[in-house]
């Protein structure tokens, strides 16, 4: 059984698709972009500030879900420039307690939705 997962709290869909979806205790998000929930504009005033958004989108789905990035157990980070991953892994690790922290993949594409600079998805599970 699934349950759909969404919040006005971080973006909305903007396409055939949901935030995330819970099958059993396990939550399987969609990636998310640095869109302003409320705004639904992007948010690239900087690397940092762009990866801080994604978080904290992220972070919105995780909640709407009961469930914090403690529960997380695999995230997927797709980046347009490999040359930015010091500063996304900086502002994507204070979220995390590094002796927990998820495991993980982080992978240098050719573009992105909406030609964003990052894009994050996640694996929780309660």
């Amino acid at each position: 059984m699934k349950k759909i997962i969404n919040t006005t709290d971080a973006p909305a869909p903007i396409g055939p698709y949901n935030q995330a979806v819970l099958s059993g205790n396990t939550l399987y998000t969609s990636g998310q972009i640095a869109l302003h929930p409320e705004t639904m504009e992007l948010v690239l005033d900087d690397i940092k500030t762009e990866t801080k958004q994604v978080m904290e989108n992220m972070k919105a789905v995780l909640k709407a879900a009961d469930m914090t990035f403690e529960n997380v157990i695999k995230t997927s980070i797709f980046i347009s420039d490999m040359i930015n991953f010091s500063q996304i892994n900086e502002v994507y690790g204070s979220y995390f307690d590094e002796a927990t922290a998820p495991a993980r993949e982080t992978v240098e594409v050719a573009n992105l939705p909406k030609f964003v600079n990052v894009e994050i998805s996640m694996i929780a599970v309660k």
